[in-house]
């Protein structure tokens, strides 16, 4: 069976002689289209023909006319046609836009690079983002994306890492509770997982954590929220609070910080290359941090800052 499928097909440049004749109505201006002349034109359509058994055209004075056969031919031509040309571009051709997929926490995808996607869309008009944002460990365990952006100490078995962020630690809240009370007494905020580090912070500063109500979050940014609202005192992970604290809606409770071993990771995949438009973000990525100081410095000009380890 496949074999009489092959014997059956046409060579291509008899097609493409017959649908450009079918479609302009004349073997002349089909062969100046195609390249060739008239009577190769001619003789492609020819020997289709005689290939067919079947009369294809009815040759006019003034030009050809498709036979009811060919009618039925020509929409099979054109539609095969259309395929190979869709699929070799697809396949082959640099796309216009290019789409990068890319796994991030909710906290670092909203507070970080949400609002440098303006930039993203100046410097590089021809890449889209999928973000995937993370909010457990295991998600990073799901298909799709080379790269991610990883909150850790830059140990990631399996995987090259480049540093984004230097995280340094201050207790923060919202500028009315600040104000009407002794934040001491507040309840914390407290953030599930390795951003867990008010016992650090106190042991650091020289005070006295002692035990009050608290309540808990599975991410940095709900935790943020629940500052702004006056709900009690965060451990503010700088960078991701820097705009907070400018714009006044959470303020400073101590000049002291702690900075932390941890912070965020561009990470990829060692054992795979990254596409063209994946490292033309990665690189985007990186230069956009080394252009905003505060996401990777790792103490500010007033108040103390040291190690966690």
């Amino acid at each position: 069976m496949a074999g009489r499928t092959l014997d059956a097909l046409p060579p291509l440049d008899w097609l493409r002689s017959f649908e450009a004749a079918a479609r302009l109505s004349n073997f002349t201006a089909a062969a100046g289209e195609l390249g060739l002349t008239q009577a190769a034109v001619s003789q492609h359509i020819r020997v289709l023909e005689e290939r067919l058994r079947t009369r294809l055209f009815s040759r006019l004075a003034r030009g050809v006319v498709l036979s009811p056969e060919g009618a039925a031919y020509l929409p099979h031509i054109q539609s095969a046609f259309a395929t190979i040309g869709n699929s070799t571009a697809e396949l082959f051709e640099p796309r216009a836009v290019q789409t990068v997929t890319i796994r991030v926490p909710i906290s670092f995808a909203l507070l970080v690079l949400v609002p440098a996607l303006p930039d993203l869309a100046r410097a590089l008009p021809q890449i889209q983002l999928d973000v995937v944002t993370i909010h457990r460990p295991t998600d990073y365990d799901q298909p799709g994306s080379v790269l991610d952006i990883r909150f850790g100490n830059g140990s990631f078995p399996g995987r090259d890492a480049d540093r984004l962020t230097v995280e340094r630690l201050v207790p923060v809240a919202a500028p009315a509770v600040a104000a009407d009370s002794d934040w001491m007494s507040l309840p914390l905020l407290l953030v599930a997982g390795a951003r867990e580090m008010w016992a650090e912070w106190f042991a650091a500063a020289g005070l006295a954590g002692h035990a009050r109500r608290s309540h808990r979050f599975d991410s940095f940014v709900a935790a943020m929220e629940a500052a702004k609202a006056g709900a009690g005192v965060l451990l503010g992970s700088r960078p991701l609070v820097d705009q907070a604290l400018a714009d006044k809606a959470l303020v400073r409770l101590s000049n002291f910080e702690l900075s932390s071993p941890s912070g965020h990771f561009l990470t990829r995949s060692s054992p795979l290359r990254l596409t063209s438009a994946e490292q033309d973000f990665r690189q985007w990525l990186l230069a956009r941090i080394a252009s905003t100081p505060d996401l990777q410095r790792s103490s500010t000009g007033s108040g103390q800052s040291v190690s966690s380890r």
